[in-house]
């Protein structure tokens, strides 16, 4: 599984052209993650409300919106939220992209969201952690195909997973 992770995204980010430089990880491997591990999704939240929202706030600060598809009880979802709350890692995102957490519950919850961009299926085929990347000037997902590559996040060097969020942005 590691050896075809690896393969997959050497071969999506030799494609990247345009892409942005990733930012440089602080840790090797991310057993060094600060622990416990945040709890990303707020299960009361209003998705549907949310995600409107973050297009809107993407729209206007000129960036991409990142749908963060998962559950607490997700440990590569919570493993991913960590790595994204690392001080590089956040500012690299919060220049590029507006975020929203989506809490799907175990497949059960607020399927809408992932249905909007018809990549519902794709979700529960691949697992989660999965993530929208879309384009709010097109309502348009960039990362078809590609949204459940992180789902095994805990497996996964954190440069690698620093490099699929860069490669969506040009």
């Amino acid at each position: 599984m590691k050896a075809a992770a690896a393969f997959f995204f050497i071969a999506i980010l030799s494609t990247s052209v345009s892409a942005a430089t990733a930012p440089h990880v602080s840790i090797s491997n991310l057993a060094q993650l600060s622990v416990p591990l945040p709890f990303p999704y707020d299960v009361s939240a209003d998705a549907g409300r949310d995600v409107d929202a973050a297009l809107a706030k993407a729209r206007i600060e000129h960036k991409l919106v990142l749908i963060d598809l998962g559950g607490n009880w997700c440990g590569d979802c919570r493993v991913l939220s960590g790595l994204m709350q690392l001080p590089e890692m956040q500012r690299f995102i919060e220049a590029h992209y507006v975020v929203v957490n989506v809490d799907v519950g175990r497949f059960n919850r607020n399927l809408e969201i992932p249905g909007r961009w018809n990549a519902a299926q794709d979700m529960k085929l691949g697992g989660v952690p999965a993530l929208l990347v879309v384009d709010p000037d097109t309502d348009k997902l960039i990362d078809s195909g590609h949204i459940a590559a992180l789902q095994d996040a805990h497996h996964m060097d954190p440069q690698t997973i620093a490099g699929w969020f860069a490669q969506w942005v040009k």
